[in-house]
């Protein structure tokens, strides 16, 4: 066999395996890679070079902007946004984040869009009792009409208009492709409202995420947290120097309760009495507490709160739990007890009954509420002394929205938009400045932004990237497109649309929306040229069918995205993919024509 028919055996025997869903599709790109390589049809340095691709190394680069956008805060924030004026019926937020999706595609394109606002949507739809599934293909999909919204949105459009500039009829405006972008926009948002219910799958995610963004109440509500703490550190004219805890005299401050106290290296003290620098820990109103500092020489060290009053942009609340052999096992311990220079315990619990304003030795199993920095709380993780119940980044994510360095995270994504916008540099090094400025920033650190790229995704673009190449080298794309053009015949400029559409989006679903828009494109001037049609409207619908890639999740990187996260399977995008898609090839054959003649 040839190399045109072993390619198109290759692509067949790996649509199979995609659609067979036993083997991790990472795993089936990489087999595909070496099957091309084995059989003859692409060498072994051409096999390596798609993961150096620079679309590849620009989805990496997306990835870290969008961990950077996300972890500071600003994604919680546009969620509280879109929950305060679309509330929390499906069809209002569905209709929100759709739109969010399709403007944002236009500027860093659906990659970039869907990694961004992905944590987003699967907290929104925890929050309205929904499923994800219900959401983030609707999401992904009004991405995709949304790259036709601008000539950035997508390297499809961009290939296009250089297409059209070279057969003489003058490259598209930068806002040319939003006469088509903007119907498809509103059609594929009013399709998933309407017809989503019946045609999403009501799937789960194997680990579905949690919504933290109300954790600070929901820890106050489980641990009863009312009392405000004060720590008073004694000083050296107290009169309660020498004296034991249970011999201070409250007798003018009825309210006003000790709960413990520590010597200046953080030790619980019980039986010793009161020295300089101790710190005595009290709860009780606040005009009380200031009097007895005031009557008792003593100095406030610190407050804390409740938990809903303690988590900010500097600091918050973690729950721990003490684990078999713990070094903390035998600790005793109390509410407002400064743990570490950082930390403080603002409450305990035993067998879930919370044990008061009393000191406790700790044991196996207690839970303990801890207070302090975020990067305190970080560094607990590694200490292997406590479990903690939920992750310190997580709860900041969602917890706190437009954090501390949120508005420098939204001023290097819109300088990476400036650069998109205006081509100043290509695409993989506009991404490659924004997430080296994430991370010089310190917005996202080395450890962490190696930790956002979805190593699955890149494996797998990277492997099939040559199979897109020997598609296009080996004339095998040449074979399908001559039988469509030789069946079409001349003067029949809407028969060539809908083939060329047909074409198009038939490959879009299987290699990439950007290699096949490179094979057909040539094919389509050749086309429109050989039947005395008008080369615009011919680019136009390959570059709408280009974007059409909805019928698989191997499609588009912002479709396999997707797919974990919303427990998708590989046949469960073209129930919603097909009407969205007819609704793409009506558009393209109604509006096209009208504005660019043929």
């Amino acid at each position: 066999m040839d190399d045109g028919t072993l390619s198109l055996v290759i692509l067949g025997l790996t649509v199979a395996l995609f659609v067979w869903h036993r083997l991790p599709v990472e795993v089936v790109a990489v087999l595909t890679a070496l099957a091309l390589w084995a059989t003859g049809v692409v060498g072994f340095p051409e096999i390596l070079a798609g993961f150096g691709d620079p679309v590849v190394i620009f989805i990496a680069t997306l990835f870290v902007v969008s961990e950077g956008i996300d972890s500071t805060g600003v994604t919680a924030w546009a969620g509280q946004v879109i929950v305060q004026h679309a509330g929390t019926t499906r069809a209002r937020v569905l209709v929100a984040i759709t739109l969010l999706s399709a403007v944002l595609t236009a500027f860093i394109t659906l990659n970039g869009a869907v990694a961004a606002l992905l944590p987003l949507v699967v907290v929104l739809a925890t929050r309205i009792g929904e499923l994800p599934s219900r959401l983030l293909m609707p999401l992904s999909f009004a991405g995709s009409a949304g790259s036709l919204l601008m000539l950035t949105g997508t390297p499809v459009n961009i290939i296009v208009s250089e297409a059209a500039g070279d057969a003489g009829a003058g490259p598209f405006g930068f806002f040319s492709f939003a006469v088509v972008g903007v119907p498809l926009v509103i059609g594929t948002i009013a399709i998933s409202v309407l017809l989503g219910p019946r045609l999403l799958p009501a799937t789960r995610p194997a680990h579905p995420a949690a919504d933290l963004a109300v954790h600070a109440e929901t820890l106050d509500s489980h641990y009863a947290l009312t009392d405000r703490f004060y720590r008073l550190r004694v000083r050296e004219l107290s009169p309660l120097l020498g004296l034991g805890v249970e011999e201070v005299d409250l007798a003018a401050y009825p309210a006003v309760t000790i709960v413990g106290l520590q010597d200046g290296r953080g030790r619980a003290r019980t039986e010793s009495a009161i020295d300089v620098d101790d710190v005595l820990v009290v709860t009780g109103p606040n005009d009380q507490v200031h009097s007895l500092t005031a009557d008792a020489s003593l100095a406030v060290s610190t407050t804390t709160a409740p938990a809903a009053e303690l988590m900010n942009r500097e600091a918050g609340v973690v729950e721990a739990v003490i684990p078999p052999r713990s070094s903390l096992v035998g600790e005793t311990v109390f509410p407002g007890m400064l743990r570490s220079r950082d930390l403080v315990i603002i409450a305990v619990q035993r067998m879930g009954k919370d044990r008061g304003n009393r000191q406790t030795e700790l044991a196996e199993g207690d839970a303990i509420l801890v207070h302090g920095p975020w990067a305190a709380l970080d560094e607990l993780m590694r200490d292997r002394d406590v479990l903690l119940v939920d992750s310190p980044e997580l709860v900041r994510r969602q917890a706190i929205p437009w954090g501390s360095k949120a508005s420098v995270a939204v001023a290097i994504l819109a300088a990476m938009i400036v650069l998109l916008a205006t081509g100043l540099v290509p695409p993989a090094m506009a991404g490659l400045l924004a997430a080296l400025a994430m991370i010089l920033t310190k917005v996202v650190v080395p450890r962490q932004a190696y930790r956002a790229i979805s190593w699955q995704i890149i494996v797998m673009i990277g492997a099939l990237i040559p199979l897109s190449g020997a598609i296009q080298s080996s004339g095998a794309a040449d074979r399908i497109a001559d039988l469509v053009i030789d069946a079409v015949g001349a003067g029949r400029p809407y028969l060539l649309l809908l083939a060329l559409f047909a074409l198009t989006a038939t490959l879009g679903q299987m290699v990439s929306n950007t290699a096949t828009v490179l094979i057909v494109t040539p094919i389509a001037v050749a086309a429109a040229q050989g039947t005395a049609t008008s080369v615009k409207p011919v680019l136009m619908v390959v570059a709408v069918a280009g974007a059409a890639s909805l019928l698989t999740p191997i499609s588009t990187p912002g479709n396999m995205m997707i797919m974990s996260p919303a427990g998708y399977r590989f046949g469960d995008y073209w129930r919603l993919g097909i009407v969205v898609m007819a609704w793409w090839l009506l558009t393209a054959l109604l509006v096209v024509p009208l504005v660019w003649r043929f």
